[in-house]
């Protein structure tokens, strides 16, 4: 079984084009294998009879197995004489091998040595090493790569005018075939069992341009992936009066120290306070300050906050570590460098990981409330809106107007249940009504 490429173990065998006791030459097409990132047929690189099939259509095998013997003289007479004998997986060695087949001949029978110079025949879409020529199998005349697209994307092969060498379909052959077909129907099927070729199709009357998957969005893909499909989220949301709040930074950020050339030692911003206040509260109710570790539950002594900062591409939450510890001016230093290098992509990986839980802040984006996804293995992440004025009732039965944020709380339900998420969030809206009561 050829290496596909380094994350590939496995292949699987999808038809044999020989049968035991054909006799072979190099370059024949053996067998078709398909693995989670190809489909291809394997060329034989020796000449003599093929002995042996030891992997049955349909079975797949591990990288670096022998599939099949390829013996010559008198072996192959002898190996062949039963040659319904019942397939085998890679040689043991309490399994003999026929006599006249050499070590070096059934490696040279498996995996071809050294690079081949690419067939026309052949024709795989992908970066991973190539093993050689696929010539034209009898009764065959669609390339692998081409009938997995026709068949994908709902395409009959037998309407298709065929454009490669000796009347052979390829895969632009189904591709121009996709851009005249009827769309296909996908209303029952999810995105994800979509392919790439296919999503396409459906869209081939509109220009687009296609942009390749960098590392940080296949990270963040593939986590939150995982994180819908694997943490049982619930939501709370809350509305909190900030008008003390603002009150309190304005006049902080009009006491801070100067220094001589007139800059202020510090600039506090709403997200500041919001960062003590969350902090503090996680202190308050401290059953909440956690996260799942599988078999068992994480309690932190301190709050350790990440905020999420918007980056080209993506985002990365950086971590305020003892925040319920730290000044409010500290707190506002440390995040703006933090902002400023996460944006440079300079950032530490012990600056980034770890985390008891996150705010997510779109208020300067003018968005009210949102929910946000659970960043695992934290159990809750605070989603932050927009401040707005709101006519509220005031406690004498009259109106007054006041400066409101909505909040969401997302919780990770095996280790915060509803009152647990509801006193946590309760605490947070306290501290921000009375923003002094965070600092004593």
């Amino acid at each position: 079984m050829p290496q596909l490429g380094e994350t590939v173990a496995e292949g699987k065998v999808t038809r044999w084009f020989k049968a035991a006791g054909d006799v072979i030459k190099p370059g024949d097409n053996l067998f078709e294998i398909e693995t989670d990132k190809v489909s291809m047929e394997v060329p034989s690189t020796a000449a003599g009879v093929l002995a042996e099939i030891r992997v049955p259509a349909g079975e797949a095998a591990p990288v670096g197995a022998v599939v099949a013997v390829i013996a010559d003289g008198a072996g192959a007479v002898a190996a062949v004489s039963n040659p319904t004998a019942a397939p085998r997986r890679a040689a043991s060695s309490s399994q003999p091998q026929p006599a006249a087949v050499s070590t070096a001949q059934t490696q040279s029978a498996a995996v071809p040595a050294g690079p081949i110079k690419l067939d026309p025949f052949f024709e795989v879409r992908t970066p991973e090493r190539n093993y050689g020529p696929a010539r034209l199998a009898s009764g065959t005349n669609v390339t692998p790569l081409a009938r997995r697209l026709a068949a994908e994307g709902g395409i009959d092969v037998a309407k298709i005018s065929p454009s490669g060498p000796h009347g052979r379909i390829v895969a632009r052959d189904v591709e121009a075939a996709a851009r005249t077909a009827p769309r296909p129907a996908i209303a029952a099927a999810p995105a994800e069992a979509l392919s790439a070729e296919t999503i396409k199709a459906i869209y081939r009357d509109v220009p687009f341009r296609e942009v390749p998957l960098d590392g940080m969005r296949k990270t963040i893909a593939t986590r939150l992936v995982q994180a819908k499909q694997t943490i049982p989220h619930f939501y709370l949301t809350a509305d909190v009066e900030i008008g003390r709040l603002i009150t309190m930074r304005e006049e902080a950020n009009a006491a801070a120290p100067k220094g001589k050339d007139g800059t202020p030692a510090f600039k506090l911003s709403v997200n500041d306070l919001i960062i003590k206040a969350w902090a503090a509260a996680l202190q308050r109710v401290p059953a909440a300050n956690a996260v799942w570790a599988q078999d068992r539950i994480l309690v932190f002594e301190h709050s350790d906050i990440a905020v999420a900062v918007a980056l080209d591409g993506g985002l990365i939450a950086p971590v305020i570590r003892n925040a319920e510890l730290k000044r409010l001016s500290a707190i506002s230093n440390e995040m703006k460098e933090l902002a400023a290098r996460a944006r440079a992509k300079k950032l530490k990986p012990n600056e980034y990981e770890g985390g008891s839980s996150t705010i997510s802040n779109l208020g300067t984006y003018g968005v009210r409330e949102f929910a946000a996804i659970i960043n695992p293995p934290q159990a809750t992440i605070l989603a932050v809106g927009a401040a707005r004025r709101q006519a509220v009732e005031k406690d004498d039965g009259g109106i007054a107007f006041a400066s409101v944020l909505s909040v969401t709380l997302s919780c990770d339900h095996r280790v915060v249940d509803g009152a647990l998420g509801a006193e946590l969030i309760a605490a947070f809206q306290k501290f921000v009504a009375r923003p002094v009561t965070m600092l004593v």
